[in-house]
């Protein structure tokens, strides 16, 4: 059974920064690429980036790039999501997901992630 826990999540104002935290149980955790995604009200769900389980490949999508890291610790079985230069429009729930096959380069689609954790709230006020 594998479970992730997104923690980090909170209030900041624009222009601030906040590190966003999955741990994962169960197995495997270093052989999965992992993802994180972002859901506004209203909104449907998307992409933010994601990480090969090897921590040498990552992806961004275009609006947080140079300004969002993602990296993460093996042998905490933990991927993290460091947020600087804040924007309101970076209000969103945000999700962690483990990737569904032992693929090497880290996807952008859903559809590519099996397993997703509750969402922790980030909310960045102007």
């Amino acid at each position: 059974q594998v479970q992730l826990v997104e923690s980090g999540g909170g209030l900041v104002q624009a222009g601030g920064s906040l590190r966003l935290s999955c741990a994962a149980s169960g197995r495997s955790f270093s052989m999965y690429s992992m993802g994180w995604f972002r859901q506004a009200p209203g909104k449907e769900r998307e992409f933010v980036a994601a990480i090969s389980w090897s921590g040498d490949n990552t992806d961004y999508t275009e609006s947080v790039k140079g300004r969002f890291t993602i990296y993460r610790d093996n042998a905490k079985d933990t991927v993290y999501l460091q947020m600087n230069s804040l924007k309101p429009e970076d209000t969103a729930v945000y999700y962690c997901a483990r990737q569904r096959g032992l693929v090497a380069t880290p996807r952008r689609s859903e559809y590519e992630y099996a397993y997703w954790g509750q969402g922790t709230q980030v909310t960045v006020s102007s």
